[in-house]
């Protein structure tokens, strides 16, 4: 007789005492599976930290394009003032003292070269006269009766637009036009 059947019957079976082996193939399987998980992880942090590095850099960029917006904002300031010195001289004219001349062309000259200056690094100054009205550049201070221009067109600049890289500093101060009151009140004809 074998010795199975004279262990008794407090034995357990042979097959229960350990659970099977995975085969080659399943273990193949399960690590293919694990490294698709790793890999579609792993490509996930990447665009992440791709998304983080240009946030950060486009952050950067803006801080250095407009930390000085205060800063442009009070030369402008100063370049409004020079314009408004300029133009409260008197007229030209053939008899005007040479000095009054000399003055004139001296302070027309800082002013070309101030508002250069300040074109090359990023500050632009916009003449609205004769575009039409944007609330984004231009602030109304009147309206006017005109029969010359369309309405809602600028027909007078009190000061100019200036923009830091296309971000707005000041608005223009104009005078907009708008149809005159007799034909707004005549109803149409046609």
């Amino acid at each position: 007789m074998s010795e199975q059947t004279t262990a008794g019957p407090d034995a357990a079976p042979l097959q229960d005492a350990a659970p099977p082996e995975p085969t080659a193939e399943d273990r193949i399987g399960a690590l293919e599976a694990e490294l698709a998980d790793m890999k579609e992880r792993w490509m996930r942090a990447e665009a992440e930290n791709a998304n983080v590095r240009n946030r950060a850099r486009k952050d950067v960029d803006d801080t250095r394009q407009y930390a000085v917006q205060k800063f442009a904002a009070d030369v402008v300031e100063a370049a409004e003032n020079l314009k408004r010195g300029i133009d409260s001289l008197p007229p030209s004219s053939d008899d005007q003292p040479p000095i009054l001349a000399k003055v004139r062309e001296g302070l027309e000259g800082v002013e070309r070269s101030f508002v250069g200056t300040l074109e090359r690094n990023g500050i632009k100054q916009t003449d609205p006269v004769g575009q039409p009205f944007d609330p984004n550049l231009h602030q109304a201070m009147a309206e006017q009766d005109s029969d010359l221009h369309a309405p809602g067109t600028v027909i007078q600049a009190w000061s100019n637009a200036w923009t830091l890289n296309g971000r707005l500093l000041r608005p223009a101060m104009v005078v907009v036009a708008k149809a005159p009151a007799a034909e707004l009140a005549a109803p149409d004809q046609s």
